[in-house]
This record gives C-alpha cells, structure tokens and sequence, in this order.
C-alpha cells in the first residue's frame, strides 16, 4: 500500500486549541503538486477555518530538498499529445483546482504558515505566496521557471509579480531566475528566514503558546514566535538587491522587443544576471510574449479576475504547441533542446497573444464564485 500524497496530523496547543498540520509527501517527485495532493488539500483546508478548536495550520513538506517543486505535468503532458488544440478536459480539471486551492490559501481566515526549505518552484510558489507568514531557509531555492518549458507564471503569478518592487516582477517571469532566502524576502515572496535546524525548537513553541481562536491576535503571536525562532539567522545576500537598479533599466519601457533586445546583450561580470538573460534568450518566446501582455494588461484587478484570466491563459498555452515541447525537452526526454513555434519573438502577433487569452468555454463556477 502506497503512502497517501499528503499527511495530515494536529499539533495539540496548550490552551486546548489545536494547529492543523499538512505534509506534502511525494520526496520521489520532490514534492511537485498533483490533482490528487490538490483534492487532499483543498477539503481539508475548508474543514479548518470552519472548526472552532483550530487556531491555525501549518504547509510543510516530507524530506530535506524540496517544500514542492512545481505541478506534477506528466499525466498533463500525455493529454495535451492526445488533444492537441481540442478541449482538454484534464487541463480544465488540474488548473481550475489548483488555482481554487491557491485563492483558499490566499483567503485563508486563519493563520497559515507555510514552511518553504529547500527547492520551491512554480506551483510550490504558489502555495506558499498567499499564506499569511512565509518561511523560507538559508537552503531555500525558488523560482518560477515556466519560460523554459513553454508556460507562463501562473498560480497568480501575474498578480504576485506584479506587486514586486520596481520591475524585478517582469524580470523574473522573463528570466527563470534563482532567488535565495533574502530574494524572496525582498520582492516579497517569503515572510522571514528561519534555520531549518530550529523548526522543531519552534514547533514546540507552537505548542507551548496561548491561542485564542482569534486571527488577528493568533497572526501576532505566530508572528512573535517565527521572529524569536528567526533571530540572527544567516544567510546569502540577495542579487535581486544588489541588481535591482540595473534590472529595473532592462525592463523598462512597454516594447517587449526592446526589452528583448537589451537582454540578448547583457555582458555581467556576474553569472546570476548573466545567466538570468541566457534564459531568457533560451526560453520560449510564446511564454515571453505572453507573460508581457498578462503585466500590461493585470494591474488592476483583483486577485479573483486574475486566477481567472490564468485559468484562459493556461487552457491557451495547452491549445498551442510550445508547453508540450518544453514539457517533453525539459521533463520527458530531458534533451533541453526545444523546437518552440514561433521560434522569435518577432514572429509573434497580436493575434496569437489574444488566442493564448481568450474564453475556451464557460468559466468553472467554483471560479467565477471566487472574490
């Protein structure tokens, strides 16, 4: 009998009340999200806001490399060979859910921390960006690197990146790049950098404290106690920082081709930024181009409308080709030499972009519900 994909367990607290505990647990895959750890979840979560004994919940992961490191796209992948541009029922399934349990966390009535060691790309960022107190470690490793296998940032991405400082949200949907502890913390994705070493230590204080059931008291006593636990730990400076003035001048302006044009050149001494714009060179300019016109075209909405525009995007990109091909040259053949089509960026038209964006169907109730 195989362990269930996710575990769920209590931390009993000293006044009576409980934490609610959900582990990841698929170390095999390095935690990636799957439609089944997604039905686990999402029940679960519902059922602890409602009880009166929880006074929050904490999102971790089993094993020491990974919190999760993106959708589990294999079964995913197998659909969109056999469905090509037709609806894809499964694709309707596996994003409507997953952004429905993102927007719960996002939403969430009570504390919720989420404790993200070790590898946390893609759909990992987005269960951890709408928890109210985001760990991450000196160990600590994030990224949303859709542009390499042909998507876009989704799970919110467009409207978490979009209120990053300066233009470092652009950047990293463009760029895949790296982001250690103190990036996380300076675009704002991660809450506070707590040693993995010192989880038990707070844990046990978890435990030992006095929760009323209350959320905005309860937010500031796990606040409180993640700040002691977090106290004088070290860790690596942040190239988000130190870059950021430069970052800001390769974004900038509303071309998206001379945006290209001046990460093509980018000549750094150091090989973060200058690996950051090989990337991009690299990447699929479908996801490029698509990315761009989500930036543009998110800035007012509200969390909602966005997983709701996500939600056409992503059936988009399963109608078109390049998702397929980054899947399969990044994760089924592992040859990292994708065909993308349209091979450049100048070959992308308005009318493509709108195709990626468009309504294919009805939206899912369960997301035109959401606010």
């Amino acid at each position: 009998m195989t362990d269930p994909v996710v575990l769920f367990d209590d931390i009993n607290t000293a006044g009576g009340q409980r934490f609610g505990v959900a582990t990841l647990n698929a170390p095999a895959s390095l935690n990636s999200l799957s439609v089944a750890m997604v039905r686990l979840l999402t029940p679960k979560l519902r059922e602890w806001a409602q009880d009166p004994s929880v006074a929050g919940v904490l999102l971790q992961a089993t094993g020491e490399k990974a919190f999760c490191a993106g959708g589990d796209l294999r079964q995913l992948y197998q659909t969109l060979l056999v469905c090509g541009s037709a609806r894809n029922t499964y694709a309707e399934d596996f994003f409507r859910e997953e952004y429905v349990l993102d927007h719960l966390i996002h939403t969430f009535p009570k504390p919720l921390l989420c404790w993200g060691h070790g590898i946390v790309m893609g759909g990992g960022v987005g269960l951890m960006s709408g928890a109210s107190h985001r760990v991450v470690t000196p160990q600590s490793r994030i990224a949303m690197p859709e542009i390499n296998i042909g998507l876009y940032p989704d799970v919110g991405g467009s409207w978490f990146l979009r209120r990053m400082p300066g233009r470092v949200g652009l950047f990293l949907a463009l760029t895949a790049a790296p982001l250690n502890a103190a990036d996380a913390i300076f675009c704002g994705l991660a809450d506070l950098v707590v040693p993995q070493e010192r989880k038990a230590q707070l844990l046990e204080a978890i435990a030992a404290a006095s929760w009323r059931v209350e959320p905005e008291a309860d937010r500031a006593t796990l606040s409180r106690l993640l700040a002691q636990a977090g106290e004088g730990a070290e860790h690596s400076p942040s190239k988000l920082r130190e870059h950021f003035d430069a970052i800001n001048e390769l974004m900038a302006g509303d071309d998206l081709l001379d945006i290209a044009k001046r990460l093509r050149t980018v000549e750094s001494e150091d090989p973060w930024l200058q690996s950051a714009a090989q990337t991009f060179t690299k990447g699929s300019p479908s996801s490029a181009a698509v990315s761009f016109a989500l930036w543009q075209r998110v800035t007012r909405m509200s969390l909602a409308e966005v997983f709701r525009l996500e939600y056409w995007a992503s059936l988009g990109f399963c109608a078109h080709k390049d998702f397929a091909e980054g899947i399969r040259a990044l994760l089924i053949e592992k040859d990292r030499n994708p065909k993308w089509s349209p091979a450049t960026l100048e070959e992308i038209t308005p009318d493509f972009i709108e195709d990626h964006l468009r309504p294919r169907g009805e939206m899912p109730p369960a997301l035109a519900a959401l606010t």
